[in-house]
């Protein structure tokens, strides 16, 4: 079990498995509260991540259900332990959105990160300058050090994940063609650029690929969105930002929509530049803008 999943990823992958176990005894949340003397309402809290479940709790669910291998029930425990952990991103909660907070949990225990990007550059992807500038934006003056300082832990904390996700980034060619910043230092975005070719030529877990403009209309221009991916059975996860975080959007399970971005993003690549000509054309741009 990798610890460092996260709390998030680990209660989801905990309660998929309380559920598993639960339907494969044949049992309702009905029946398994009534023979554990709780209310049906404490069982549909745990199953359904509103609430944390004792050390206690879980033997007797793990009882019910027959499981007996000692491995397994550890294992469902460790889970457990690690679901109950405080998570680095708790410190943000009063200046961003519990939903957006929700995706940073899942984000942090993803094996593989599938990005599309048509108006800036991905998050995990910015300079401290290029977020600064970036954000200065979109909200006001008083939430942009928290919301810059919780994009680049994010940063920080994939690269300290052992093993590290895969990350596979495509942007549209606007992303790296505008000159953001240019007002307030006319170097922030060739910076950037520079960094984005660094990265995904000396990181082989991570692949960068740009969507050029004589490609012209592709589906990527409906927006933005990222899909991820678990090891341990935890199923894939889409997260749609329109922007407006009254629009931010999770979606995992059997919904029809993780499949269709899925082969969206495949059929995304079909249009894009190798990784190679990507870094060379950011490159290019880099020097016109310099």
């Amino acid at each position: 079990m990798a610890t460092d999943q996260g709390p998030v990823v680990q209660s989801a992958q905990l309660r998929g498995e309380l559920v598993r176990l639960r339907k494969d005894s044949g049992l309702t949340q009905e029946q398994v509260a009534a023979d554990l003397e709780w209310s049906p309402s404490k069982l549909i809290r745990v199953e359904g991540g509103r609430s944390s479940i004792t050390k206690v709790d879980l033997d007797a669910l793990l009882a019910k259900y027959g499981v007996t291998s000692e491995s397994t029930r550890e294992r469902l425990q460790a889970l457990n332990r690690g679901a109950r952990e405080r998570a680095w991103w708790d410190r943000y909660r009063d200046d961003i959105s519990p939903t957006y907070l929700e995706y940073v949990g899942f984000e942090a225990g993803a094996a593989f990160i599938r990005q599309f990007e048509n108006g800036y550059v991905p998050g995990t992807m910015q300079t401290p300058a290029y977020a600064e500038a970036i954000t200065e934006y979109s909200v006001n003056s008083a939430r942009v050090k928290p919301i810059v300082e919780l994009r680049l832990q994010r940063q920080t904390e994939l690269a300290q994940r052992s093993p590290q996700p895969r990350r596979y980034y495509v942007v549209d060619e606007a992303v790296i063609r505008r000159h953001v910043g240019i007002s307030k230092d006319p170097a922030i975005m060739p910076d950037q650029l520079r960094y984005m070719a660094d990265k995904a030529e000396r990181e082989d877990l991570v692949t960068l690929r740009v969507m050029p403009f004589t490609a012209g209309a592709h589906r990527g221009l409906a927006g933005p969105f990222t899909l991820l991916e678990f090891d341990g059975g935890l199923p894939d996860v889409l997260y749609i930002d329109a922007g407006r975080e009254a629009f931010l959007n999770i979606t995992s399970g059997n919904d029809s929509r993780v499949a269709e971005y899925r082969d969206d993003f495949e059929t995304l690549l079909e249009d894009t530049l190798s990784a190679d000509k990507s870094i060379d054309l950011i490159r290019n741009v880099a020097e016109e803008m310099s």
